[in-house]
């Protein structure tokens, strides 16, 4: 029993484009879960935590250590 080469390079092209949109889909699932429990950091939440640590935050302040933590997470994705 024989498979034609048309039919073999449909079969392939059809197991790309279903891994390909299942990929995508349980990345994104993935990543929503993941958001969802590790909310990212906001300014009120900074601002919060300082207030915990007893400091009164200026905008200024808040800025900077936001820029920072935005510089130090980009250093460690590279």
């Amino acid at each position: 029993m024989t498979v034609s080469t048309g039919i073999w390079i449909l079969i392939v092209i059809v197991g790309v484009l279903v891994g390909l949109t299942g990929g995508f889909f349980g990345a994104r699932h993935y990543m929503q879960n993941y958001l969802k429990q590790n909310p990212p950091i906001s300014e009120e939440m900074l601002r919060s935590m300082m207030m915990q640590m007893g400091q009164r935050p200026s905008e200024k302040k808040l800025h900077q250590m936001l820029n920072s933590m935005k510089a130090a997470s980009r250093n460690d994705s590279k």
